[in-house]
């Protein structure tokens, strides 16, 4: 975009500025002694021109929304073509209560559904076994069986919708779940529209909900992108989770780079076990956060785009554009919300709303205000519904296509975090790959590393987080919060006794057996264990045939 003649001119231009004008501001005003950095703890200078950006090509580093390089989004034209998937992450307590929650959330303008699940759901233990007491319905909903997936989703026409379920170590089960259930409907499972978590490298790494060691648990991952390609060929078989990374610690940059590094080990394990890159990385799909550093955001999300784009066509040769392009979902950060003065995070979510949409999300959930205190209301659900819808309506920003694009602080960044990225993704391929990098605790340690120094900052009142280490007030206590009845433990637990009295339980136990002797072999489990679960075999039963064969992992301790 500038030769190099021009650039010699400009830096000249650039001295004599500072050691004028610049110079003389500063000796009659001086700046502000807090240290000038972003989000994640890099300096930020004060001004950016063409200099930090250097030759860039435009064709070549940027490009065209909707062509390679992607770094300007992955449609030609982004949200004047069609809006971002508004979707609200929601699940609590029964199946009853959350199908409630779904009804009234698509009649606030919701335009997909996202659940949460249970503990012990995420970890795959039915409700009545002992280790799931006290955590039944907490912090989503309990899903045991079919009948609990058939009353969750009742009257919601699974053809018109499109779900999310944040789920990992027991993904498959849950997906056969919500096949059984649209066939009970009448809908083809090559009409079902939605994505599954399904990313079992970021819980070893960040978030701690996994069953199986490393090798059967990407044996599942990899025959779920198998079944679906010939089964559920619209269904997003992956979100390769950088949320979580970030949620646990991470810097933009790390959130970056190990995403991306899971996202290789899945690509080279499908490869692995015989599968064709182009018949199933155009349904990868990846989820990221938004943190408050507005403009750090979008250069992250437009450096990850560019580097999965250049991984996938350089490292695996890939042909088809979709396998390209990096889609992703977003979440706003839930880690950024503070329990203290709890409107202020209305305030936090409509920065990384814009954060999000500026940067070129294909879907978005936002935080309500309240999260740092309880699940949300559905009064907080309502204002984090309407941010989106606002931003989306009003503030102008969907009108145009990475509408940031060419501003020099926006492309320097993007082109640093692009960089350090790559740095991190060099050196987890020399410890073997992230599978590896993992199992030596390599990931875990960066991580923790970053979010004790961010701690530190927040403590010395280095970095200042409005109503916690600074702008103090005097509070009441927090009313008015939602909270999950005990009873429903017990409820649910009776609700599982009977379904267990009441089925074919001799169909159950061939259907586990069946599955027993696939696992024990190398066969793909998706059809067994849709097999079960359409007897009603439960979670747990299905995860105990599993444990039995595959073992447990046992996370390393990090020093």
């Amino acid at each position: 975009m500038f030769d190099q003649e021009k650039l010699k001119k400009l830096q000249t231009s650039k001295k004599q500025w500072e050691a004028g004008k610049l110079k003389g501001v500063l000796e009659k005003r001086p700046e502000r002694k807090e240290k000038f950095k972003s989000g994640s703890g890099e300096k930020v200078e004060r001004l950016y021109t063409p200099l930090d950006i250097g030759q860039a090509d435009y064709e070549k580093d940027l490009g065209f929304p909707g062509e390679f390089p992607y770094t300007r989004g992955v449609q030609p034209t982004m949200y004047r073509g069609k809006l971002w998937t508004m979707r609200q992450y929601a699940g609590f307590s029964t199946a009853e209560e959350s199908n409630k929650r779904y009804q009234y959330l698509l009649e606030q303008g919701t335009t997909g559904l996202s659940v949460a699940f249970d503990l012990p759901t995420q970890i795959g233990y039915d409700s009545d076994h002992p280790l799931s007491e006290g955590e039944i319905g907490k912090v989503g909903v309990a899903i045991d069986s079919l009948a609990d997936m058939e009353v969750l989703f009742n009257e919601i026409p699974l053809d018109k919708v499109s779900t999310s379920m944040t789920i990992n170590a027991p993904a498959s089960i849950l997906l056969a779940m919500y096949i059984a259930v649209a066939e009970k409907q009448g809908i083809p499972s090559d009409k079902l529209r939605g994505t599954i978590q399904n990313d079992i490298l970021k819980e070893y790494i960040a978030r701690g909900t996994y069953i199986f060691p490393t090798k059967p648990s990407m044996r599942l991952i990899t025959n779920i992108f198998e079944y679906c390609h010939e089964q559920v060929p619209k269904w997003n078989t992956i979100s390769i989770s950088g949320y979580h990374i970030r949620e646990a610690g991470a810097t933009a940059v790390q959130e970056v780079a190990f995403t991306l590094a899971d996202g290789i080990a899945y690509v080279q394990a499908a490869i692995d076990a015989g599968l064709d890159v182009d018949d199933f990385a155009p349904r990868l799909s990846f989820f990221f956060n938004a943190h408050n550093d507005l403009l750090e955001e979008v250069g992250k999300f437009r450096a990850a785009r560019r580097l999965w784009a250049k991984i996938m066509k350089e490292r695996f040769g890939a042909k088809n554009p979709k396998s390209l392009m990096l889609r992703f979902h977003t979440q706003t950060g839930g880690s950024t919300l503070t329990a203290q003065q709890p409107d202020n995070n209305i305030v936090r979510v409509a920065i990384q709303t814009l954060a999000a949409v500026l940067g070129g999300t294909q879907s978005l959930h936002t935080n309500s205000r309240d999260e740092a205190l309880a699940l949300p209301t559905e009064e907080s659900v309502r204002i984090a519904l309407r941010t989106q819808q606002i931003v989306a309506y009003e503030s102008g920003v969907a009108e145009t296509v990475d509408p940031l694009a060419g501003s020099y602080y926006i492309e320097s960044i993007t082109n640093k975090i692009e960089k350090e990225a790559m740095e991190y993704i060099t050196k987890i391929d020399n410890l073997g790959g992230a599978a590896r990098a993992i199992d030596q605790g390599y990931i875990q340690k960066e991580i923790q590393d970053s979010a004790y120094n961010y701690q530190k900052e927040i403590e010395k009142g280095e970095r200042i987080v409005v109503g916690v280490n600074k702008f103090q007030i005097k509070e009441p206590a927090p009313s008015g919060l939602l909270k999950v009845d005990p009873s429903v433990g017990e409820a649910q637990k009776q609700k599982l006794a009977k379904l267990k009295t009441n089925r074919d339980n001799e169909a159950v136990r061939r259907s586990l057996l069946e599955l027993k002797q696939v696992a024990q072999g190398d066969g793909n489990l998706m059809p067994p264990i849709l097999k079960a679960v359409k007897t009603y075999a439960t979670l747990g039963e299905i995860c105990g045939v599993l444990r039995e064969v595959f073992g447990e992992y046992e996370q390393s301790i990090v020093l």
